[in-house]
């Protein structure tokens, strides 16, 4: 089942979504060193950092893309949002506390529209040049975007749909969720409905932006690339845009492909997780065979997977049945042979999005339908005991933090790269936030995550100010 046919999980526990909303309000100052909240006009179904832009002394500039998923009055849209990005100790603790829900936050700027053929169901990145970016819609072709070459559009009703600088064919039916990006070479990776998981390579297609006239570098990291063809004219829909066959069609699925992931260290190796419950892993070099199977990786359908940039033998997957499995690569095999490894349970609800740190080898977050943005460290899964050697009742093994700023599902989120500890995560929750839904950045207090004994030590120097009373 694709997302927009997940419905909503049961609700356990004693605290309804809003009783959990009011109770992390009331705690924002103390968890958090700071906290954008930006009402949506519509909701985003996908988010994603792009490149730094500019970097100054109390903030960063950074790009952000998002969606708009309309209600057909006016078209959906791609938007190339500006953040500032406050930096770590700067946001003082009154603007932290006083944040307004029901606002659009001054720190997030729209700075483009691009008019998208259908709904935006996802947006990666490119990470050798991060202004050149994949969506998936309802559709079975994968969309690239040069997004800064790309024109600003009005979204107004009966505008045509921006011309995409690229079409990936090869799909048999929609694709609309499973896309991915490698690290290592410009390949693109999906799944779809038709079971299939395809690649493409998109390298004949870019080049340096200094071999061409008039080209000048960007200062942004990464960002020294471009598409080699371009038009004029990219308001006619998509008939005029070059379009790439599969570089490879892999078939292992009994039911629609909902996520994929490449290894990070390989551009020949990737992942894939599906409504028949299975984590299946696979080889470009040995065929187009899976190279490893795990027929029963959870108990219901597969929404996401992803796998350690730290750790090459580590991937995790989210369910329906409300859990986060870790696995490693090392203990499976061909016949569909591995257990995971560790198993989090800490949601009421269907898990949506999964996704490592790029900073921290053991950290990695994980969102859901119950409204939660949970943080887990799996080096303390089996650590969480009391002094006397007891488990501590009701918490969840190897949780560290969560958020519980969004009021309805957090259907996407994502670590910045570039500003550790940094989230950007969106949500669903248009009947509570009088709006189109929730946008959110935040950064959690580092006194959280720091070593024990430099915070002890910290908070040693200012004893004297907590315990003094004044004469």
């Amino acid at each position: 089942m694709t997302e927009k046919g997940r419905g909503k999980g049961g609700k356990g526990g004693a605290l309804t979504v809003d009783e959990k909303y009011s109770q992390w309000k009331s705690l924002v100052p103390i968890l958090y060193d700071w906290l954008a909240n930006h009402n949506l006009v519509w909701p985003s179904l996908s988010c994603r950092w792009g490149p730094l832009l500019e970097q100054a002394t109390y903030k960063n500039r950074q790009r952000l893309y998002l969606s708009e998923q309309t209600d057909g009055s006016v078209p959906n849209t791609l938007v190339i949002a500006n953040v500032e990005v406050v930096k770590p100790r700067v946001a003082a603790a009154e603007h932290i506390s006083q944040f307004n829900e029901e606002a659009r936050s001054p720190f997030v700027k729209k700075f483009k529209t691009i008019i998208h053929p259908g709904e935006v169901n996802r947006i990666r990145e490119l990470p050798q040049n991060s202004n050149i970016v994949a969506t998936h819609t309802d559709s079975p072709d994968v969309l690239i975007w040069d997004v800064e070459n790309q024109p600003s559009r009005h979204a107004i009703l009966g505008a045509h749909s921006s011309r995409p600088d690229l079409i990936l064919t090869g799909h048999q039916e929609n694709a609309e969720f499973a896309l991915a990006m490698c690290s290592c070479e410009p390949l693109v990776l999906s799944g779809g409905k038709d079971k299939l998981v395809v690649l493409w390579s998109i390298h004949d297609h870019i080049s340096t932006l200094a071999t061409e006239p008039g080209g000048a570098k960007s200062t942004s990291s990464g960002s020294n690339t471009k598409f080699a063809s371009k038009s004029a004219d990219k308001t006619n829909g998509n008939a005029d845009s070059p379009s790439v066959g599969a570089r490879g069609i892999y078939k292992g699925h009994d039911d629609t492909v909902e996520d994929v992931q490449f290894c990070p260290t390989s551009a020949q190796q990737f992942c894939s997780v599906g409504d028949d419950s299975c984590l299946i892993l696979w080889d470009a070099r040995t065929g187009i065979n899976p190279a490893s199977k795990v027929e029963k990786a959870h108990d219901a359908d597969l929404h996401c997977v992803d796998w350690n940039p730290h750790d090459e033998n580590l991937i995790l997957t989210g369910s329906a049945d409300n859990s986060v499995h870790m696995f490693d690569r090392r203990n499976l095999t061909i016949n569909g042979v591995g257990s995971p490894v560790h198993k989090f349970q800490g949601h009421d609800a269907s898990v949506l999005c999964v996704q490592w740190s790029p900073h921290n080898r053991s950290i990695f977050g994980s969102a859901a339908e119950d409204g939660l943005l949970n943080i887990w460290d799996y080096e303390k899964a089996g650590n969480m005991k009391t002094e006397t050697g007891n488990r501590i009742p009701d918490y969840p093994a190897g949780l560290f933090f969560r958020h519980a700023g969004h009021r309805d599902k957090v259907v996407d989120f994502h670590w910045n790269s570039i500003d550790p500890w940094t989230i950007v995560s969106v949500s669903d929750d248009c009947s509570s936030s009088a709006g189109g839904g929730t946008l959110q950045i935040w950064r959690i207090i580092d006194l959280l995550y720091r070593p024990e004994d430099e915070v002890l030590a910290e908070l040693d120097k200012f004893r004297s100010h907590v315990t003094t009373c004044p004469s």
